[in-house]
């Protein structure tokens, strides 16, 4: 699917997108990319860094990236320091790295969930507070990347439900703290989305995933693109008067309840 923003609507601003080398945080990168953007990306591993840059600049665009892990405040910082050095201050933030694995409560070590809190929420933290003095006030965009975990109980999913909850709560708050100086707070919570890591866990099967599309009012998986191109919708003018938002992109899964998806569909792990 081809996106709907037409090229040089994002002309001349710099884009940084954290968890920017995979899955839908890269179709964003992407997308911001094919619509005129300098694009700064940013993950844990360098050769994924590698690949994604290059990726970009082979599609015609100016990008840079960075190995950095979320959770290392001053590694973060450095990444805007140097993106701002290279490509200007930052125009929008997409904060969208993040770690899941399917585990009941019981056998859900301690460390596991304070990992996934670590990485989703107070990563998510990391990067707007490493962003804020980086970000052109006035004309600012963050989105961040949350989930239906955070409005819906999922079975198997407590550390993620905690930590995405937290998300949109972060976004709310600040989103009313940061509005006066021109910057604009938004979260998104992608349903189902084909080719990503996380349906691949939760959907391990063909008729799970038969099931679930079954469940869904608009009968599908969603497509990278469709995120990205909210993504882009929101940080872009017609988006101009939106902030707190949390906006589910998901198939119209809220209206029937993840939780009973999650219940009647993913295995009990052994």
């Amino acid at each position: 699917m081809k996106s709907i923003f037409r090229e040089g609507v994002y002309a001349g601003k710099a884009v940084f997108v954290a968890g920017g080398t995979s899955g839908i945080n890269l179709e964003v990168a992407k997308g911001f990319a094919a619509s005129g953007a300098r694009v700064s990306v940013m993950s844990r591993k360098q050769d994924n860094v590698d690949a994604a840059v290059q990726q970009l600049k082979t599609a015609g665009a100016e990008a840079i990236g960075f190995a950095a892990d979320v959770r290392d405040f001053d590694a973060v910082k450095q990444a805007f320091v140097e993106t701002e050095a290279a490509i200007g201050k930052v125009s929008v933030i997409v904060s969208g790295a993040a770690g899941n694995f399917v585990a009941p409560a019981e056998k859900l070590s301690p460390n596991g969930f304070k990992t996934v809190v670590d990485i989703d929420l107070v990563g998510s933290f990391h990067v707007m507070k490493a962003g804020f003095d980086h970000l052109t006030q006035g004309d600012a965009s963050i989105v961040n990347m949350s989930a239906p975990q955070s409005s819906h109980p999922y079975a198997f999913q407590s550390h993620v439900c905690s930590a995405k909850a937290g998300i949109d709560m972060l976004t709310k708050a600040l989103a009313l703290e940061w509005g006066r100086y021109g910057i604009r707070v938004n979260a998104i919570q992608p349903g189902p989305i084909d080719g990503t890591e996380g349906m691949e866990r939760l959907s391990p099967t063909p008729e799970i995933r038969r099931q679930i599309e079954g469940m869904l009012p608009l009968k599908r998986y969603g497509e990278k693109q469709e995120i990205a191109d909210l993504v882009l919708f929101l940080c872009s003018p017609a988006a101009r008067y939106i902030t707190g938002a949390i906006i589910p992109c998901d198939g119209g899964q809220a209206l029937v309840g993840g939780g009973t998806v999650s219940m009647g569909l993913i295995p009990t792990p052994k």
